[in-house]
């Protein structure tokens, strides 16, 4: 019998290399796939037209994922705690619009989700909440070298130096939802 609780959300918080590594370790996530979406410029973009800033798109992940096993709500929790929803554009050293932090809904009721989550989390920071809420446009894969980015390439310097610290803290705030 399959099962009718697979959803999709598309979310972006900086690098999608980050994102990608962090929720990979969610238990019920069954995949993901790093992106673009929210340009303007018509076509695919390249990785290198997206660093531009000049296209508007924003590097996210899609995630598909089991319901059953990591609710919607849960999921943004973890993401809204794994980078710094409280600044414009800029996750760390990445700065440019490609970077902002955004919740790209699928649905009302993953609109309705995203505020609620939104607000239950403000309060745990000291800054407001950048992050936008948006209907999802066109998604459209990254080259096939941004895939599995992390695992394929833990001991490059910006995993070592910025993911994997990510990814302790991950440990650290939910332990519960990760896979074993």
């Amino acid at each position: 019998m399959p099962n009718n609780k697979i959803e999709v959300a598309t979310l972006g918080g900086g690098c999608f290399w980050c994102i990608e590594a962090i929720l990979q370790r969610v238990r019920g996530v069954e995949k993901i796939v790093s992106g673009y979406t929210g340009g303007t410029v018509p076509g695919k973009p390249t990785y290198k037209e997206v660093c531009s800033g000049l296209t508007g798109h924003a590097e996210v992940v899609q995630v598909t994922f089991d319901a059953e096993v990591i609710s919607y709500h849960d999921l943004l929790t973890i993401f809204m705690t794994s980078h710094d929803p409280t600044t414009l554009n800029r996750q760390g050293g990445d700065v440019g619009t490609q970077y902002r932090s955004v919740i790209y809904y699928h649905n009302e009721k993953q609109q309705e989700i995203a505020e609620i989550v939104i607000k239950e989390v403000a309060p745990y920071y000291e800054n407001e909440i950048v992050t936008e809420i948006s209907p999802l446009a066109t998604f459209h894969d990254a080259e096939d070298y941004h895939q599995n980015y992390y695992n394929n390439n833990t001991s490059q310097g910006y995993c070592s130096a910025v993911i994997t610290p990510k990814l302790a803290k991950l440990r650290q705030l939910h332990a519960d939802k990760l896979k074993s």
